[in-house]
């Protein structure tokens, strides 16, 4: 279709980096609402050449979702945009179906032309219930509520960063297809910071983190993983809420290059057994007045006490947050000794198999490394029970507690009952959401292969919630 009588925005990457970078700082700086408002909202009156605005939001098991709305009706209406929650997993029953969503201006995003189209700029919104309220499948709501509060009252900012692995296989369809292939292709087999520059893998890599660097992520270093055709692009820092969206976007932007070169991007925690899986280890940490509070030279490992407290909480719920941190019956397959993988309940400095692991930090890096997270969880789940575990958790009497045998779940059914039964997890969500989330996570589990075996079951890929597909669930 001709393009030539189009005049939708598409800017350079350069004018993209700078824009966003001007966002993100508003957001750092804690720019009043209002003022952020006005001035998104006079940028889209002024600017013709923008005909859409894409509001993202995620469901309670973490899948993205994306409205796009007609710019001149947005401007018109932000504040009055209804949509159906009864179409949406362990969102509203049909009778109760009218949410909205609210648009949180300070999560707004530019993004390049060549991959998500022009004339679109994207932005995240917060799910409200009917009575004005913000809605409490939202997770990424309730995290915003939960950090705000923190900030209001103790001056406390969450601070995180995240390293998320990924594969990237042959094919632009390749999780859809596994129920009918049965196995994932590579791309490229050279393992740990090794590809030929030009290969397909090195390709995606560098287009991936174009586009990252373009939104403002701020990159730090990109590479080739252990594993035959798995990838690790890292960025810096952010505040929690907009360090949750960014592994949105982050997923989002790798599975569209991907698809724009025929291939898919995975996430899947072990999508092919015996090689490394993929993890996404959660760096956290709190400052108070730019201060950061994880930090002390003259303690153990050069961690303070308060940071050792938050480490002692997080040991002690472990297997209580265990299904929210590995939300897939695939992501027990990852936590295997074998393959570096942390299945350990403790905590250690040099450790890679240990839950938790100190890295080496100064004053302005100290942190927290949770290294068994999968990168198919819910990003506002994670960072909510990793924060709210670490400053509002209990501290468990087991003798040397950091370096106690214990273990994490080696399939997801101990792992859901822990969920249930633990008093801690009806306290961080609510027992409304926690049943919710829970009867998911069972009917994905109950579809599945109960022992997981030495190879990956198709239904293990075929009703997990990253790859949803609404007609091979209903054909069960």
């Amino acid at each position: 279709m001709s393009t030539e009588l189009r005049n939708f925005l598409a800017l350079s990457y350069d004018e993209l980096e700078e824009l966003n970078l001007n966002a993100k700082e508003q957001r750092l700086k804690r720019v009043p609402f209002h003022k952020i408002q006005e001035e998104r909202l006079k940028y889209l009156a002024d600017e013709k050449r923008i005909k859409a605005v894409t509001v993202l939001f995620s469901d309670l098991e973490g899948r993205l979702h994306m409205l796009d709305y007609d710019k001149k009706f947005l401007v018109k209406s932000y504040d009055n945009l209804t949509f159906d929650g009864s179409s949406i997993r362990g969102f509203t029953a049909q009778r109760e179906s009218d949410l909205r969503l609210g648009i949180d201006w300070s999560a707004f995003y530019w993004a390049p032309a060549d991959v998500f189209g022009s004339g679109k700029v994207l932005v995240f919104g917060d799910v409200i219930d009917k009575g004005g309220t913000p809605y409490t499948g939202d997770i990424r709501g309730m995290l915003k509520g939960y950090a705000e509060e923190l900030h209001a009252k103790q001056g406390y900012t969450l601070n995180a960063a995240n390293e998320i692995e990924g594969f990237l296989f042959q094919g632009s369809d390749a999780e859809r297809r596994y129920h009918e292939t049965g196995k994932f292709e590579y791309v490229n087999t050279g393992g740990y910071y090794h590809s030929l520059p030009g290969d397909p893998l090195r390709t995606f890599i560098d287009t991936t983190a174009e586009v990252q660097r373009a939104m403002g992520f701020q990159n730090e270093k990109d590479h080739p993983e252990v594993a035959p055709s798995q990838f690790e692009i890292n960025y810096g820092y952010s505040e929690v809420v907009a360090a949750a969206d960014h592994i949105q976007l982050y997923k989002l932007i790798c599975r569209q290059v991907a698809t724009r070169m025929g291939l898919t991007a995975s996430f899947l925690p072990k999508p092919v057994v015996g090689v490394n899986g993929n993890g996404m280890h959660t760096n956290v940490s709190v400052s108070k007045n730019g201060k950061n509070l994880f930090w002390d030279p003259k303690g153990e490992e050069n961690m303070s006490k308060f940071a050792w407290s938050f480490v002692d909480r997080i040991l002690t719920h472990a297997n209580d947050i265990c299904l929210l941190l590995n939300a897939s019956v695939n992501a027990y397959r990852r936590l295997d000794p074998h393959f570096e993988a942390p299945n350990q309940i403790k905590a250690s400095a040099v450790d890679r198999g240990s839950m938790v692991r100190i890295p080496i930090g100064n004053e302005k890096s100290a942190r927290v490394e949770v290294r068994s997270v999968g990168p198919d969880a819910n990003p506002y789940m994670v960072m909510l029970s990793v924060f709210k575990s670490g400053l509002d958790g209990q501290t468990a009497k087991i003798k040397n507690l950091r370096q106690a045998e214990r273990y994490l779940p080696d399939n997801i059914y101990t792992a859901l009952e822990n969920f249930r039964t633990a008093d801690w997890t009806t306290t961080l969500l609510g027992e409304d959401v926690k049943g919710r989330y829970a009867d998911l996570k069972q009917a994905s589990a109950d579809r599945c292969a109960r022992l997981l075996g030495t190879f990956v079951k198709a239904p293990e890929v075929q009703y997990h919630h990253d790859v949803y597909n609404q007609y091979l669930w209903n054909q069960f």
